[in-house]
C-alpha cells in the first residue's frame, strides 16, 4: 500500500469519526502527494518530509508572531505527517553509516564531504535529516 493509499484510508476513517482537523490536514497532504505524482515525482517520502518541514517552519513563525493556537495546529499537523514517515536513524546507526561511507569513498578531510554525504544519504534511505547527517559527517571528517 502506498502512502497516498494509506492517507486516503485514514481520511475515510477520520471522516467517519468526525475529526475535521485530521481530515483537513490529511487532505492537504494527499493533495501535495497527488500534485507531485502528476509532475512525475515518485518519492512520496520526500513530499512528506517537505510538508512536515513547512508545518514546523510555520509553527515557529506563528509562535514568534504571538499566535500560539495556530502554532500548535501547525505543530500537530507536522506530528501527523511524521506518522507516515519511516523512523529516524538513531545516532549509533547513523555514525556506523558515516564510518562505512568514509571507508568506501576513501575520504580524508572536509573536501571529501560531498561524496560521503551522497553515500550516507543513499544508505539511510530517507531515514535521516540532511542537516543532521551533514553536521555529523563534518564532525567525523574534521576530527
Amino acid at each position: 500500500m502506498t502512502v497516498a493509499e494509506q492517507i486516503r484510508a485514514d481520511i475515510t476513517t477520520a471522516m467517519k469519526a468526525g475529526d475535521r482537523a485530521r481530515v483537513g490536514a490529511l487532505r492537504l497532504v494527499l493533495s501535495e502527494l497527488q500534485k507531485a505524482a502528476k509532475e512525475g515525482a515518485d518519492d512520496e517520502l520526500a513530499v512528506l518530509r517537505r510538508e512536515r518541514k513547512r508545518r514546523l517552519e510555520a509553527a515557529s513563525q506563528f509562535r514568534e508572531g504571538g499566535r500560539p493556537e495556530l502554532a500548535e495546529q501547525e505543530r500537530s499537523e507536522a506530528v501527523l505527517i511524521s506518522g507516515y514517515l519511516p523512523s529516524e536513524l538513531d545516532d549509533a546507526e547513523l555514525d556506523r553509516l558515516i564510518r562505512s561511507a568514509i571507508e568506501q569513498t576513501a575520504a580524508v578531510g572536509p573536501r571529501d564531504m560531498g561524496g560521503v554525504m551522497k553515500a550516507v544519504m543513499a544508505a539511510a534511505g530517507g531515514r535521516a535529516d540532511g542537516r543532521r547527517v551533514s553536521a555529523r559527517v563534518r564532525e567525523a571528517l574534521s576530527g
